[in-house]
């Protein structure tokens, strides 16, 4: 949260933080938002040319679609949530020097309920 600081100053978010900020607005609904739909929807503390410069930077990205249906100036997100994670999940693999002890760590930290859910995905029956 932002607000002043002992020295006066207001805290800053990271512009990653922004991001997230703007694609969470953008994934909590159907439809297109506008620069101003989406200020509204994040509480009003970030000015309107800051959520329309975020917006630019997750379009360069390629992480947010214009809207082409008739609302000039809307967005929309180019991949939901779960895509957007498995891709950086799958990057991150492929940075790694061993992506399979990287998977055998990952999964050693899963809870029951994610296991499970592995599990069926991958068409295996339980313990």
């Amino acid at each position: 949260m932002t607000g002043p600081t002992p020295h006066g100053r207001a805290d800053r978010r990271s512009a990653g933080e922004l991001e997230s900020e703007v694609l969470a607005a953008l994934w909590a609904t159907e439809e297109a938002l506008t620069p101003a739909e989406i200020q509204a929807e994040i509480g009003g503390s970030l000015a309107y040319n800051t959520v329309h410069t975020i917006l630019r930077r997750l379009y360069d990205k390629g992480l947010v679609l214009r809207d082409a249906d008739g609302r000039r100036g809307a967005y929309r997100p180019a991949k939901n949530a779960a895509e957007l994670t498995a891709e950086a999940m799958r990057q991150v693999l492929d940075r790694g020097p061993d992506p399979i002890a990287a998977l055998q760590q990952f999964v050693t930290e899963l809870s029951p309920e994610e296991e499970a859910a592995v599990r069926d995905l991958l068409g295996g029956s339980g313990p």
